[in-house]
């Protein structure tokens, strides 16, 4: 399965950009995302995602 990773804008939270990755980089971008305090949003990417 994969993912669709959206990094959120800290003022508005609008999203800035977006990764899809596979289910095992999840983890890894969570992490990444944690250690620097940024905003991220994750949902299953679509047919259409790439």
């Amino acid at each position: 399965m994969r993912f669709e990773i959206l990094r959120l804008d800290d003022v508005d939270g609008t999203a800035v950009d977006s990764t899809v990755v596979d289910a095992a980089s999840v983890n890894r971008m969570v992490q990444q995302a944690a250690a620097i305090g940024q905003r991220i949003y994750i949902r299953p990417a679509g047919a259409t995602a790439s």
